[in-house]
C-alpha cells in the first residue's frame, strides 16, 4: 500500500458552485515534494490539513474531521471505465490518491501511518455536491456517484508531519466494529435505517454523523 500522489488546489474562479466568492479549490493536482499535514481547526474556521492546499467552501468542507480526503487510484480506474474518460489523480478532488488500499471499504476510526511522520484516521465518506459535479462535468453526476456508494474516505490528523508520493501506507490501527466508510455512506444518503448502526464507530465518527444518528433514534427509536 503506497501513496501514488499528494494533491493540492488553489482558489478558481467557477461558474457552478454556490461559494460566497464564487471560488472553488477542487481543481486539485499532484505536487512534487514534501507536504506539510496539520490539523486545521475547527469546521468553519480551519480549512485543509494540507499546507497550500485550498478549501474555498468551509460551510460544507475542511476543518479537523475533514482535514484530508482520500481516493483509491482503484476506484478512479473503475470510473475511467465506466466514463470512457481519463481521471488523472486528483480528478475528484482528493489531496491524496492511494494504491492497494481499500478507502471505501475502511472502518471509521482505523488509522493510517503514510511515510514516517503522519498518523490520520478516518472519519466519514465525502458526500458529492453540484460543484463535483459541475467540476467533472458529468451530468447527473451526484446521483451517479451516490448509487455507487464508494465516496473515498475523510480524515482526521492525529500525529501531524511531512508526507510525500511514493510513501508507504500502513494500517496501524483497526477498531472492533463493523462500520465501514461505504456504510456510514449509504446511512447518510440512501438508506437512512442504517444510522443508528454508526454509533457502534463511536467518538471516532464524524459529529455530524453521530448526531445524525441520534436524531434518527429520537425519532423512530432503535
Amino acid at each position: 500500500m503506497k501513496l501514488l500522489s499528494v494533491n493540492l488546489g488553489r482558489p478558481k474562479p467557477v461558474p457552478y458552485t454556490d461559494q460566497p466568492q464564487g471560488v472553488t479549490g477542487i481543481d486539485k493536482q499532484p505536487v512534487d515534494g514534501p507536504v506539510r499535514v496539520a490539523a486545521p481547526g475547527p469546521k468553519g474556521i480551519g480549512a485543509s490539513g494540507l499546507a497550500g492546499d485550498a478549501v474555498c467552501e468551509m460551510r460544507h468542507h475542511g476543518g479537523d474531521d475533514q482535514a484530508v480526503y482520500a481516493v483509491a487510484r482503484e476506484d478512479l480506474d473503475g470510473w475511467e471505465r465506466e466514463l470512457g474518460r481519463a481521471l488523472r489523480n486528483g480528478s475528484f478532488g482528493e489531496n491524496l490518491t492511494t494504491e492497494g488500499l481499500d478507502v471505501s471499504g475502511a472502518l471509521i476510526g482505523e488509522r493510517w501511518r503514510i511515510g514516517p511522520q503522519v498518523v490520520l484516521e478516518v472519519t466519514c465518506g465525502r458526500i458529492p455536491c453540484l460543484t463535483f459535479q459541475g467540476h467533472l462535468g458529468e451530468k447527473g453526476w451526484v446521483k451517479r456517484f451516490t448509487q455507487k456508494g464508494a465516496p473515498g474516505a475523510y480524515l482526521r490528523v492525529i500525529e501531524p508531519g511531512e508526507i510525500r508520493s511514493g510513501d508507504p501506507v500502513e494500517i496501524v490501527h483497526r477498531p472492533g466494529h463493523d462500520v465501514t466508510v461505504a456504510l456510514q455512506f449509504r446511512a447518510v444518503t440512501t438508506e437512512r435505517a442504517l444510522l443508528p448502526r454508526l454509533l457502534a464507530a463511536g467518538d471516532a465518527l464524524h459529529p455530524d454523523g453521530r448526531e445524525a444518528a441520534r436524531r434518527y433514534l429520537e425519532k423512530y427509536g432503535s
